[in-house]
């Protein structure tokens, strides 16, 4: 593992933490170039009336870039559970070349999507997927969340089942 991914990582359990903190799904993301985090961005919308499926956290870290789409190439995108379909979606239109992820989401991953037999946008994409930096961290917090009986989002579904037994197999 790379300091630098440990690094990052950290920042973007900081950011799941807050989520968490707001009683959020605590999806924390940053992208990183040259050493520094350029955008942020934290799961909202998990809960309540305003619930939808569109303001993910590596979304929001998305809407934030300010860097020109043809010099993205040295981005990396730091996120606390594997990226769903629509967000690595999202990661490859934008031309991020690199993911980091901590968790893996056996539900709704994803980031092994056989692109072989999509259009040649997604088909052709390139992007190096490293998963499980700081895997143990992340799971924590979305134990705690699942663990909490006032948060209702995904209760009961196949990501809490696993999650609460990997934290009980690994706690």
């Amino acid at each position: 593992m790379e300091n630098a991914d440990y690094k990052f990582m950290g920042i973007a359990l900081e950011m799941a933490g807050a989520a968490l903190a707001r009683r959020q799904f605590p999806v924390g993301c940053v992208i990183a170039a040259d050493g520094r985090v350029i955008s942020r961005g934290k799961r909202d919308h998990s809960r309540g009336q305003e619930t939808n499926e569109l303001d993910h956290a590596e979304i929001t870290a998305i809407r934030g870039l300010t860097i020109p789409i043809d010099r993205r190439r040295g981005l990396t995108l730091y996120s606390t559970m594997e990226p769903c379909l629509m967000c690595y979606a999202t990661i490859i239109l934008n031309r991020i070349p690199r993911v980091v992820y901590a968790y893996e989401d056996l539900m709704g991953g994803g980031t092994a999507t056989d692109l072989g037999r999509s259009a040649p946008l997604y088909r052709d994409a390139v992007v190096k997927i490293i998963p499980g930096i700081r895997r143990r961290e992340s799971l924590d917090l979305f134990a705690r969340f699942f663990r909490d009986p006032d948060n209702d989002y995904w209760q009961g579904s196949q990501l809490a089942r696993y999650t609460l037994e990997e934290a009980g197999n690994e706690g």
